[in-house]
C-alpha cells in the first residue's frame, strides 16, 4: 500500500504502507477497503435511509445530532455483508494470525473521500481492541463501518462541508500491539519550531494513555545534529493501562513507588527511537509527527504524519500590551504545567468536566478540564485558552490548542480542584505558567519562543518556492478541519482531518 492507495485504504493504510518501504518497523495486518463499506450499504439499500435520517439535521444541536447518529449506526448494524465479504475478512484473519503467537487484532476505522483523496478523517471513528477469533472480526468490522455516523464524525463532516456520502470507510485490521512502552515523537519541536531537535514523548503501557491526555509523560528534547539528550524531564506516572487475559479487557494497573517515579525508556531506547524518527523524515522530506510502541523490546512504528502547527522562524518582537501594572519576576506562578501552545491570556476560569457541559463555556472563557478529546473542541473554539489536568505537549488538550491558536498548559496535576469558577487568571502558554490575576504580559514573554504563524501570502508564496518536489506526495492532517482552507494554501498535496490518536492500537 501506498499514498496512491488511500482512496481505498484510507489515510491509516496509506502511511503505514509508505513507513514498510521505508524499512521502518511496523506490525502485520490487512485492510478491509472502502469498497467494501461502499457495496455493503448498496447490497442493504441504506443509502435513501441515512439521507432520509439526516435531512434538515441541525448538527450544532448536540442532542438531536446524538440521537440521529445513534439511528442511523443500529440501522447499519442490521444490515447483511455478502458471504463473499465475509469470506475474504475471515480468510485474511485466519492468514494474518497464522503469522504470529497471538490471535489477538486490533480492528480500526478509517475514512476516506473517493474524490477527495487527501481526506483522511481520521480519530473520529471508533476502534476495537483485543478481538479474538474470524467470527468476532467480521462482527467488529460491521462497528467500524457503522462508526463511520459517530455524532462527532458527522459534526466535522457537516461543518467542513463534505457531503457524507462522498466519504467511506475502509478498516485496518492488524497484529495488536500490546505495548510495554509506548509514546510519540516529532522530528521537530512542535512547540518552538526548532527543527534542530527531536522531541519524544514516552509512558508506560497502551499508548491511549499519552495520547488522550489521561497520564503525564516524560518528555526528552534531542539534539539532531549529535543525537545527544538536551533536556528530560520524568512524569510520575501513577497507574498504566494493559490488556488482562482473564477479562479480555484493557485495565488499569497502579504502579509500585519506584515505578511511578522511573524514567520510562532507557538511552538505547531514546537513540533508536531518534535515528529511526530521523530516517522517517528523510523519507517524507518534511518534519512528522509519529507514534510508537515498544512490546518485549521490539520497538514499531505505528502512525506517521505531517506536523501541522509549525511557526515560522522570526524575530520576536516586543510585546507592547500591559494588561495590569504588576511585574511576573515578583509574582510566583499559581500552576505550573507542561507549555503546550504558546502566548499569554488573561480570562475567567470556567471548569467542565465533559463535553455534556460544553455550553458552559462562553467565548474569552478559559476552558479548565481534566483532559480534552474531539468531543470538547466546539468549547476550545470558543475559550481563550485551554489548561488541563493532565497530558503532555502531544495529547489532544495541546495539539488542537497548537492548530486553534489557542495558549495552552496541560499536565498541571491539579487545575481543576486548585482554581474556581470565575477566578480570573493570566495563562502562559510559553512557560506553562499560570499566575493569579492580571500580568503584566511583556514581563513573561519567553525571548526565544516565536509566535508568528505561517499566515501571509508572502509567508506561503517564499515556502512554495523554498519546498523542493519529491516523488512522495506530502500530505497535512488537522486535529481542527476548519483550518483546511487556510493549510490547503501551503507547499502540500492534500489536507486531511485528524481529531484523535489511539497509539496503542496502531499498525
Amino acid at each position: 500500500m501506498s499514498r496512491q492507495d488511500i482512496a481505498e485504504v484510507g489515510g491509516k493504510g496509506a502511511n503505514l504502507g509508505e513507513l514498510i518501504k521505508a524499512g521502518i518497523p511496523v506490525p502485520n495486518g490487512f485492510v478491509v477497503t472502502s469498497s467494501a463499506y461502499r457495496q455493503f450499504l448498496k447490497d442493504n439499500n441504506l443509502v435513501p435511509k441515512i439521507k432520509k435520517i439526516l435531512s434538515d439535521l441541525d448538527v450544532e444541536k448536540s442532542d438531536i445530532l446524538s440521537k440521529k447518529a445513534l439511528e442511523i449506526q443500529n440501522l447499519i448494524l442490521s444490515g447483511k455483508m455478502s458471504e463473499i465479504l465475509v469470506t475474504e475478512i475471515k480468510n485474511a484473519y485466519e492468514a494474518l494470525v497464522a503469522r504470529s503467537t497471538s490471535k489477538l487484532v486490533a480492528i480500526r476505522s478509517s475514512a476516506t473521500a473517493e474524490d477527495l483523496p487527501s481526506a483522511s478523517f481520521a480519530g473520529q471513528q471508533k476502534t476495537f481492541l483485543n478481538v479474538t477469533g474470524a467470527e468476532q472480526v467480521v462482527v467488529n468490522v460491521q462497528k467500524a463501518f457503522a462508526s463511520l455516523f459517530e455524532a462527532r464524525a458527522i459534526y466535522y463532516r457537516s461543518i467542513n462541508h463534505f457531503d457524507h456520502f462522498q466519504v467511506a470507510l475502509a478498516s485496518p485490521v492488524q497484529q495488536m500491539v500490546q505495548a510495554d512502552k509506548s509514546g510519540i515523537l516529532f522530528t521537530v519541536n512542535p512547540l518552538t519550531s526548532n527543527d534542530d531537535e527531536l522531541v519524544i514523548e514516552a509512558g508506560l503501557g497502551l499508548g491511549e494513555t499519552i495520547v488522550s491526555g489521561s497520564v503525564n509523560p516524560d518528555q526528552y528534547i534531542i539534539d539532531k545534529a549529535s543525537l545527544r539528550i538536551k533536556e528530560q524531564h520524568i512524569a510520575k506516572q501513577a497507574w498504566k493501562m494493559v490488556y488482562d487475559s482473564v477479562t479480555g479487557k484493557n485495565v488499569h494497573l497502579n504502579l509500585t513507588v519506584t515505578e511511578q517515579a522511573t524514567q520510562k525508556i532507557s538511552s538505547e531506547e531514546i537513540l533508536q527511537l531518534a535515528r529511526l524518527g530521523l530516517k522517517i523524515e528523510n523519507y517524507y522530506h518534511f518534519p512528522q509527527d509519529t507514534e510508537w510502541a515498544i512490546q518485549s523490546s521490539q520497538l514499531f512504528f505505528v502512525q506517521s504524519r505531517p506536523i501541522t502547527t509549525l511557526k515560522k522562524k522570526a524575530e520576536t518582537k516586543p510585546d507592547t500590551e500591559v494588561i495590569e501594572n504588576k511585574n511576573a519576576s515578583s509574582v510566583e506562578p499559581l500552576l505550573k504545567g507542561i507549555p503546550a501552545s504558546i502566548g499569554i491570556v488573561t480570562g475567567k476560569v470556567k471548569i467542565i468536566h465533559s463535553p455534556a457541559e460544553n455550553n458552559n463555556i462562553q467565548v474569552g472563557d478559559i476552558l479548565v478540564a481534566e483532559m480534552t478529546n474531539p468531543s470538547y473542541v466546539p468549547a476550545m473554539k470558543r475559550a481563550t485558552a485551554i489548561v488541563t489536568d493532565s497530558g503532555g505537549m502531544t495529547s489532544h488538550a495541546a495539539i488542537v490548542s497548537r492548530e486553534l491558536g489557542k495558549p495552552a498548559v496541560v499536565g498541571t496535576g491539579q487545575a481543576t480542584h486548585q482554581l474556581k469558577d470565575g477566578e480570573e487568571i493570566t495563562v502562559d502558554g510559553a512557560r506553562g505558567y499560570i499566575y493569579r490575576g492580571k500580568i503584566a504580559s511583556k514581563n513573561i514573554r519567553d525571548e526565544h519562543i516565536v509566535e508568528s504563524q505561517i499566515s501571509t501570502p508572502n509567508d506561503i508564496a517564499s515556502l512554495r518556492d523554498a519546498v523542493p518536489v519529491t516523488g512522495t506526495k506530502v500530505y497535512l492532517n488537522l486535529a481542527e478541519p476548519t483550518g483546511a482552507k487556510e493549510a490547503s494554501k501551503l507547499p502540500v498535496d492534500g489536507v486531511g482531518s485528524k481529531t484523535g490518536y489511539l497509539s496503542y492500537n496502531r499498525f
